[in-house]
């Protein structure tokens, strides 16, 4: 059962329904509405603890919540919480929960992104990553594999961890992956020889070829056995920051230092731009 906030509930059943909708219907992608979910969860809390019902929000409420949340919070986060609730109160309004959006009119604070903060490693220390992983154990074999398909495809980690095995597939005489995309999209890209003899000898050592329909890059257990469950985003970040400690690379780099560190290097190598924005 989904437990609705007190803010929510206590609005009536017409907003416990719009509230449900918003986050069921209206916002398609897991990832965003996880991160909505515990925007919107951290404002009705703090709504509650100062006994606010909802026709009582206004937009100075709603301002002083941004303005103490900017002194808790980097830019991005305050501004991506501001997006949420706005989004929220829209639902409410034109579902007549509510007559206008008290967050409408407020703004968040300013942000400017002049360089890019994607750690990048050269072409160099991604082979040394991909090298220190012992490859003896299943896990090894999957985190190897793992980072040399977000390196050689270019992919988004949530498109990686969303195959299931069937997505490793032959096309003529390659292998492709079939990454999951937002908007419920496939895009599909070859298998770069190196990011191939990584997934083949994962697929092998697992013993998942003829689970097609399962998930391709799955947890482990305390047994350090795998799962039938799917990896995570929080999943990754832990294991990339293992592996950059043991193979001695700095512990900033992160989920996206791999997609950006593919396309780095094979720029440098030659490829094209055009070619690059295509794959990627």
């Amino acid at each position: 059962a989904v437990r609705l906030p007190a803010l929510i509930v206590a609005a009536g059943a017409q907003a416990e329904r719009r509230f449900l909708e918003f986050f069921a219907a209206q916002i398609r992608n897991p990832g965003t509405r996880a991160v909505y979910a515990r925007a919107v969860a951290r404002f009705c809390r703090w709504c509650e603890q100062r006994a606010l019902s909802l026709p009582q929000v206004t937009p100075l409420l709603v301002a002083a919540y941004i303005e103490q949340l900017t002194h808790e919070r980097a830019a991005p986060t305050v501004k991506l919480h501001l997006a949420a609730i706005r989004m929220l109160f829209d639902y409410l309004v034109t579902g007549q929960v509510l007559p206008f959006n008290p967050a409408a009119p407020v703004r968040g604070p300013k942000h400017v992104v002049t360089k890019g903060k994607t750690p990048v490693l050269t072409a160099e220390e991604a082979r040394q990553l991909l090298d220190s992983i012992d490859s003896s154990t299943i896990v090894g074999l999957r985190d190897r594999a793992l980072i040399g398909v977000l390196v050689y495809s270019f992919a988004r980690v949530s498109a990686a961890i969303g195959m299931n095995v069937e997505d490793y597939c032959p096309q003529g005489r390659r292998m492709w992956f079939r990454l999951h995309e937002k908007g419920g999209k496939f895009h599909e890209v070859p298998a770069h020889h190196n990011a191939e003899a990584y997934l083949d000898a994962y697929v092998e050592g697992a013993g998942i070829r003829e689970e097609p329909k399962s998930p391709l890059f799955r947890t482990v257990s305390r047994e350090r056995t795998l799962t039938p469950r799917r990896m995570h985003l929080a999943d990754v970040l832990r294991m990339i920051k293992r592996r950059a400690r043991s193979a001695g690379l700095p512990t900033r780099i992160g989920c996206h230092t791999f997609r950006a560190t593919g396309i780095t290097a094979y720029l440098q190598c030659g490829g094209l731009l055009e070619h690059a924005q295509r794959i990627a």
